[in-house]
């Protein structure tokens, strides 16, 4: 399962990759670049769309567009025309907080976190964005308690939503009621070591997807590595990434066992790694179990 990079340009901080099973293409936001981006593995055609604000997540909708978290709020993208429409504002201080990871429930909820800019305090929240049954969007403050919200994913019973803390160097877990949208109790579910010194570094959490077994596949941000955990939390298996800062992972192809990997470029280039994978590559490799299909934001 060796991993191999994707021809497609760079990112500077490539995240929230997702394959479109109607399009067959692969779309991701450069967040720092504040572009999204798509591409076609069988014509190799590679497209991109400027965004307001940086783009944290993105995910399909239920009517052909794409639904955008970024800095103040969401917003939907029309590929055709390339315009963004704001649906909802977030009342949060974006000179220092701004959308980060996120992801679509089966409901049709976009659940998105925030990051904190200067990373002194857990101020980031997680955050539900739906459609209000009245021709609008609603959008609730969920969760608190994060400096760099990541990791979003849902079992595949809908039991539980998963929420990582990148520099607390932890994973949580949530009871989720998909009916309702709500969450239950939360709970540490995997902690990670953090630097030390004299002590091997193997990264801190990042994106992550989940596959039909369970198992939660993490990128380790500096750690150069995709981990796949049991739903235990038992790590079942690690692949290498040629570069040291993958950042999140999504299944694609038509058999959902492409596993594609975003990482981040700008800074973070390692002359110890492979000089034909540059940092901010897109990458893939190939698993024997699949992942869930990407989930659609039902719009208004």
């Amino acid at each position: 399962m060796a991993v191999q990079r994707i021809p497609v340009p760079p990112s500077a901080l490539g995240e929230s990759p997702f394959w479109h099973p109607q399009e067959h293409r692969l779309y991701w936001c450069d967040i720092q670049d504040r572009h999204i981006h798509s591409w076609e593995p069988a014509t190799g055609l590679h497209r991109s769309w400027a965004t307001p604000s940086e783009p944290g997540c993105c995910a399909p909708t239920d009517r052909g567009r794409i639904v955008v978290g970024l800095r103040d709020g969401f917003g939907l993208l029309d590929t055709a025309t390339g315009h963004t429409e704001m649906i909802a504002r977030l009342d949060h201080d974006p000179q220092q907080l701004r959308l980060n990871d996120g992801r679509c429930d089966r409901a049709g909820r976009l659940w998105a976190g925030s990051l904190f800019s200067p990373k002194t305090a857990p101020d980031a929240a997680l955050w539900c964005l739906r459609a209000d049954g009245a021709g609008g969007y609603a959008v609730q403050r969920m969760a608190g308690d994060c400096t760099t919200a990541n990791g979003l994913a849902f079992s595949p019973d809908d039991d539980w939503m998963y929420w990582a803390d990148t520099p607390a160097h932890r994973i949580d877990r949530f009871a989720f009621d998909l009916d309702s949208g709500t969450l239950g109790t939360r709970s540490l579910w995997k902690a990670f070591a953090p630097k030390a010194e004299g002590r091997l570094y193997g990264g801190r959490p990042d994106g992550a997807s989940v596959d039909v077994r369970g198992n939660y596949w993490v990128a380790m941000y500096e750690g150069g590595c995709v981990l796949q955990l049991s739903p235990e939390g038992d790590v079942l298996q690690r692949l290498d990434t040629p570069v040291r800062c993958p950042t999140m992972v999504c299944f694609g192809g038509e058999d959902l066992r492409t596993l594609y990997i975003t990482s981040a470029g700008h800074g973070r280039p390692d002359p110890e790694r492979s000089a034909q994978v540059p940092a901010g590559a897109l990458m893939e490799c190939r698993v024997d179990v699949p992942g869930l299909p990407v989930n659609s934001f039902r719009e208004a």
